[in-house]
């Protein structure tokens, strides 16, 4: 049997949209976009200040200093921050003649945030789990008790994790800038057991079948299904263990442990003029914060997706 289409029934598919023209600028699009621009340019703009100081020469420096370019553009600071400067060339350029092993101090950050970060994901993993999964008497209320730290500020912890550490003969050491940090952290477990809490029970009765302990369960089923949040509170817990400078202040005035964030200070200390070589300081600044920004990088839109997780996929 023929069928007869009446006119314009071909096109009754298609998008209502698809024959408009580009959408029109309203006022409130362009002050959105308006908005947003300030803010970035906001944001953005200290970045490019550190870098433009970092490229100057720190003597002309204070010759024009509202400059928006590099003044008396040179690769010095880094090369002072680098210890690839010989003293005579970092004095000509207004460095104090000071420099930093960075590699050294790199390292001591790398080892200090890394294991810290792994410390505590995998603490508050385990006792995530504990307090979203297992069910045993007084879980609530425990689980109270310890997310109450949260109200308590970090600086009131400083004197007794310090007096603790100094006891201990711990001063001098990566254990004592690890430990107080590294076994406890009430944010980290309150984050992953909410996200815990959403997870489907399905696939865990499944296991509970199949004859899965909770050890088995924790590992093959809870923490594969948990990557998103775990990827976040990591890189979130590197980074604030990275930016530390406080407790190693406290805790170490070794070399052989002390922190990128400790040296840079120490660095800003070192020069004997009036004014600090602030250029030097702004290329040690820049690259103490690449590693951060290669982190972002990598793993920035997981951290953002992690926001809207779920426990199905």
């Amino acid at each position: 049997m023929a069928v007869t289409l009446a006119p314009g029934t071909a096109t009754a598919g298609r998008p209502r949209n698809a024959a408009r023209g580009p959408r029109r600028l309203s006022a409130g699009r362009i002050a959105a976009w308006t908005y947003l621009g300030v803010v970035v340019l906001v944001t953005l703009f200290p970045f490019y200040w550190i870098l433009r100081t970092a490229l100057s020469n720190n003597y002309k420096l204070a010759t024009d200093p509202s400059s928006p370019l590099p003044v008396g553009f040179t690769w010095g600071a880094f090369e002072r921050a680098l210890g690839i400067a010989t003293t005579a060339q970092a004095q000509a350029q207004g460095g104090s003649g000071a420099s930093l092993d960075i590699p050294l101090y790199l390292r001591n950050s790398l080892i200090y945030a890394s294991v810290q970060t792994v410390l505590i994901v995998v603490f508050s993993a385990a006792a995530a789990y504990a307090f979203s999964r297992l069910h045993w008497r007084g879980r609530n209320l425990v689980f109270g008790v310890l997310i109450s730290a949260l109200m308590v500020p970090g600086v009131f912890t400083l004197l007794p994790n310090f007096v603790f550490i100094k006891d201990a003969g711990l001063n001098n050491t990566f254990a004592g800038l690890i430990l107080p940090g590294g076994l406890f952290q009430a944010f980290t477990l309150f984050f992953l057991r909410q996200f815990m809490l959403s997870l489907s029970s399905e696939i865990e009765e499944a296991a509970i079948i199949d004859g899965a302990g909770p050890l088995r369960i924790f590992v093959r089923v809870i923490l594969p299904m948990s990557a998103a949040p775990l990827a976040t509170v990591s890189l979130l817990m590197f980074v604030n263990a990275w930016n530390d400078y406080m407790w190693p202040l406290l805790v170490t005035n070794s070399s052989g442990t002390e922190p990128l964030t400790l040296a840079l200070g120490v660095f800003k200390q070192s020069s004997p003029q009036a004014a600090p070589d602030w250029a030097g300081l702004m290329a040690a600044a820049l690259i103490a914060a690449l590693p951060m920004l290669l982190l972002f990088i990598a793993f920035g839109k997981r951290v953002v997706n992690s926001i809207g997780f779920s426990g199905i996929k």
